[in-house]
């Protein structure tokens, strides 16, 4: 009997850590999304760009947080630091479209050379879903250097 109540608690566990992600409340807010751009621009001011990119591209650091993550490009649309997929930095991608067609990163840098800051939307691949959805990413300038974060709708 015993075992039967343990095998029981472990499934209920396990769904629960499977639909935690997706829970109400369990996924990042817009102003979550904002504060933790400001943050890493903060940080980016007082220990500098390589500090602050060491810390963006750490997946268990403090700006990576369920389906929140910092990215960070120059105004070339090269990618200088990724909280989710450390494949993507060094890459231009001022050229990349997201699944309506929309260049999205050509608009990421205008934003941030007309207006210095703002929000955008477009289509991204969800990380707890894998599936691509709409999202709403904040920017900011700092410098020559275009810090976000995305959240997703």
């Amino acid at each position: 009997m015993k075992k039967l109540v343990m095998i029981g608690m472990a499934v209920l566990v396990m769904f629960g850590f499977a639909g935690n992600g997706f829970a109400a409340g369990k996924r990042g807010t817009a102003a979550e999304a904002e504060a933790m751009v400001k943050k890493a621009i903060a940080m980016a001011k007082a220990k500098g760009n390589d500090a602050a990119f060491a810390e963006i591209n750490n997946p268990k650091g403090q700006f990576t947080d369920r389906d929140l993550y910092v990215f960070v490009y120059d105004m070339s649309g090269k990618v200088m630091a990724h909280g989710l997929n450390l494949k993507m930095i060094g890459k231009e991608l001022i050229d990349m479209k997201d699944a309506d067609g929309k260049e999205f990163v050509k608009e990421r840098v205008e934003i941030a050379k007309t207006k210095g800051s703002g929000w955008q939307d477009y289509k991204f691949t969800d990380p707890l879903t894998k599936r691509i959805e709409h999202k709403r990413a904040y920017i900011e300038r700092h410098g020559d250097l275009i810090f976000g974060c995305g959240i997703y709708k």
